[in-house]
């Protein structure tokens, strides 16, 4: 073994750095990789062109190329289209539901990132959920679960194995082909849902049905943010005068205050003379022998009566017909992946202000947030429940980034594009497949030929991407190239192999799976990915073993990554399925195991280890 030098202990420090900023996150994990990109050359460990390679690389293009085609693809309503039909065929139980639903978003996820399929289908689920009475906790996990398996069945289904390869020419190994990982990945998607179907009752949870039907408005209402509620804790909406001595000898009350004192989200008021405004803005003054209606808990608003000298009237009357289920109603929207409000305070979106709408309740992570919460920053799997008109909320629902319960209207789509976009889907992979044609071109030239014509404009390719998982590979690949270039990556290997002693080969690819599924359970699957092939392809070839089937484990084994919600897809269904972090630990680990076992088995039985 080489002896240790002073680049390989700058290289090591600078993961070291990378694993911390990733578990701390101080700064965004898109940063952290610039801050690789930037500093490794500095410190003469890459070259300046070895240093921004990755913004060039074939998986990076390969990657971009795949968000536009799926953008695509959501822009035709073709997603839409499939819920009707997978409905037919799973019928009224739960168990077809989920195999149906399951299989359908896997197979989706093999040729999209697995995150937007998860997105596509999280309100057709909700439809499923209340049109059958089915606990959404019941649904969302195993179908999310599926869509991250799915990832696992082509080579562009997710972003380790599109990486895979060009960390591999490095080492001058074959590289994989397109369907290479096909028999590994169907048997771990068959695999997953089996589990859920056999041991569903015993490691999710039960949950109660969502309330309502299906509603014939473009957005369907709701009564409250948490369906486990009993029907004393569900919120209405109370109407109530303020006496006409109201703002004599006091400060000035407004509505953001009787948010904060009395948990009531105040979602009408009259201003003189006589002008209602539907969703007031929380700095609107409450005034004298004004008429206001509020949503929230009886007892809130008994508790507000009697402190504030308003009188409760005993149905609504002077907002009657504004506040009709008719005119107005609230709805739950999940907070999606790349949405611009992702990041920001309710303070800041200014729901109010903008779109005429008010938030009544944010949930996150088991609980439910009413007051103070403008100053709460929303983040991608958020519940948040609104309160406005359909005509309100109906702009909001076509701005994007909010995921309602019912599928986009179709002002949005283009269904006549379908053809189109199913065509230029074909052609990459024919191309790929029929004239080995590489993948980057290949893909790119099927985005290309969606934009040509019109599936989506230009504007909206660039809007689909994105950009924080871009430049997350694009600067971790220049560490990679260091781990390599350095010597880094053999004397780890060769201190690991030193370690465990002689193993077999699959014992050793078993070492490399849990490695790989610690790794991106605390960071991101692309920062596992580059980190870790370079090592165990080293480790793989010191052991006589190999390295592309080593390669290969990392590359499936980091969509392990089940157990916790740190994976896109489980913070994105954590919020609207009402999941606890412990769900995710009891299902995740029985899922882990088998994953595990599975790819081991299948690697050694399409490959011969």
């Amino acid at each position: 073994m080489e002896p240790l030098t002073l680049d390989m202990i700058l290289v090591m420090s600078m993961i070291g750095l990378a694993i911390f900023l990733f578990i701390v996150e101080w700064v965004r994990v898109d940063v952290v990789a610039i801050l690789m990109m930037v500093t490794l050359p500095l410190l003469h460990l890459v070259t300046p062109k070895e240093a921004f390679v990755g913004l060039s690389s074939n998986a990076v293009v390969s990657i971009i190329a795949v968000i536009i085609i799926g953008a695509g693809l959501d822009r035709t309503g073709m997603i839409n289209k499939l819920v009707a039909p997978v409905l037919r065929i799973a019928g009224n139980s739960s168990s077809r539901i989920i195999i149906a639903i399951s299989v359908t978003v896997a197979i989706i996820s093999s040729f999209m990132q697995n995150i937007g399929a998860a997105a596509l289908f999280l309100p057709a689920i909700q439809r499923i959920s209340k049109m059958q009475k089915i606990p959404l906790s019941r649904l969302l996990m195993p179908i999310g679960f599926s869509a991250i398996l799915g990832g696992t069945i082509t080579l562009v289904g997710c972003s380790p194995l599109i990486l895979l390869n060009d960390l591999l020419a490095p080492f001058n190994l074959e590289p994989f082909g397109l369907f290479d990982v096909t028999p590994i990945g169907l048997v771990l998607v068959v695999s997953g849902i089996t589990c859920f179907v056999l041991l569903g009752r015993f490691i999710l949870p039960q949950g109660e049905p969502m309330d309502g039907g299906e509603s014939d408005s473009a957005i369907s209402p709701s009564a409250s943010s948490d369906p486990s509620k009993s029907d004393k804790d569900q919120t209405e909406f109370y109407e109530l005068r303020t006496p006409d001595d109201f703002t004599d000898y006091r400060d000035p009350v407004f509505v953001e205050d009787l948010r904060r004192r009395y948990l009531l989200n105040v979602v009408a008021i009259t201003e003189p003379p006589d002008y209602k405004v539907i969703s007031p803005n929380p700095d609107v003054e409450v005034r004298s022998g004004i008429d206001l209606a509020v949503c929230g808990l009886k007892k809130d608003v008994l508790r507000m009566a009697s402190a504030e000298g308003m009188h409760l009237k005993d149905n609504l009357e002077i907002y009657k017909d504004s506040l009709s289920t008719q005119a107005a109603g609230s709805v739950e929207v999940v907070v999606g992946p790349r949405s611009a409000f992702a990041g920001k305070s309710l303070k800041e979106i200014n729901f109010q202000d903008r779109y005429h709408v008010t938030p009544l309740s944010v949930y996150r992570q088991e609980e439910t947030y009413r007051a103070q919460i403008d100053d709460i920053v929303i983040q991608v799997g958020d519940v948040v429940e609104l309160y406005g008109t359909w005509k309100r909320l109906t702009v909001l629902h076509k701005e994007g980034g909010l995921l309602f319960s019912l599928p986009s209207d179709a002002e949005e789509m283009r269904p006549e594009k379908t053809l189109w976009a199913g065509f230029w889907l074909v052609t990459a992979l024919v191309m790929i497949m029929g004239f080995k044609i590489q993948l980057s071109v290949a893909l790119m030239t099927g985005a290309l030929g969606m934009i040509l014509t019109r599936v989506l404009s230009i504007d909206e390719a660039y809007q689909s991407v994105d950009w924080r998982t871009i430049f997350l590979l694009a600067g971790l690949i220049p560490l990679g190239i260091a781990t390599e270039k350095t010597g880094a990556a053999a004397w780890i290997a060769h201190s690991i192999l030193s370690f465990i002693g002689d193993v077999s080969p699959i014992v050793l690819l078993t070492v490399i799976g849990i490695l790989s599924t610690m790794f991106t359970l605390v960071i991101s699957n692309v920062g596992a990915t580059v980190l870790l092939v370079p090592l165990v392809v080293n480790m793989a070839i010191a052991a006589h073993t190999d390295p592309r089937m080593a390669a290969l484990v990392v590359g499936l084994a980091t969509s392990n990554s089940f157990m916790l919600p740190t994976h896109q897809v489980n913070a994105l269904y954590m919020g609207p399925g009402h999941y606890r972090t412990v769900d995710f630990i009891k299902a995740g680990a029985l899922v882990s195991v088998v994953f595990l076992v599975v790819m081991i088995a299948m690697i050694s039985l399409v490959y011969g280890i």
